[in-house]
């Protein structure tokens, strides 16, 4: 084992590899590079990417779980997970591809994961059912790294190609009719106005459950 070489020291050196060159670039070997350490040697404290990638979205989490304690408890569901959606995608944007890196990956600290049991214990005092308080979750994560994806992917292809998305080329391409197809484009708006209206059509969706 590397001496001075920690897993805490290899998952910050991963999120700056991350935010220097984006998920494609993340491999253990451009980490060991970084860290000026041989693969092997990281091999003592992550066995592979799959856990690389584990641990960098546990870290993120953990950061999540203390923003979204220190937000003070609403009116109700609809109150918390608003607040829960919006420090997940603050979250997530402080890095580049931050939304990437949590896709499919397991929680590795369970404090992390006991952050949902105050939530859990006062929906279900107000009538949820445990599970029913699990999907409202994963639906609004589910939703939150899906737009985070997209809302990154367009930003860097922006930063490469200004007039990827031109409004103007578009109605060219289109062509001739269309044309509600053409002003709702041009009523497109990113960032947080979007990520707002979209997520309340997210919590309309869990509103509208019988148990809600």
């Amino acid at each position: 084992m590397t001496k001075g070489l920690t897993r805490e020291r290899i998952i910050t050196a991963a999120l700056e590899l991350l935010d220097d060159q984006g998920m494609d670039a993340l491999t253990v070997r451009a980490l060991a590079s970084r860290l000026d350490v041989r693969a092997p040697a990281l091999y003592w404290h992550v066995r592979n990417k799959q856990e690389l990638l584990d641990e960098m979205a546990t870290e993120v989490m953990r950061r999540v779980s203390s923003a979204f304690a220190a937000v003070s408890p609403g009116d109700g569901w609809r109150d918390d997970l608003t607040a829960y959606a919006r420090v997940l995608r603050s979250e997530y944007l402080r890095h580049r591809d931050g939304a990437r890196i949590f896709s499919g990956t397991r929680i590795t600290d369970p404090d992390v994961v006991r952050m949902k049991e105050p939530l859990f214990e006062r929906w279900t005092g107000a009538g949820w059912k445990p599970v029913d308080a699990d999907d409202a979750v994963d639906v609004v994560t589910a939703f939150v790294v899906g737009f985070v994806i997209e809302e990154q992917e367009r930003r860097q292809s922006t930063e490469t190609d200004p007039t990827r998305y031109s409004t103007t080329e578009r109605d060219a391409w289109l062509g001739e009719g269309a044309s509600l197809v053409k002003e709702a484009g041009h009523l497109h708006d990113d960032g947080d106005q979007r990520f707002e209206r979209h997520l309340g059509i997210v919590l309309d969706g869990l509103a509208a459950r019988p148990d809600a």
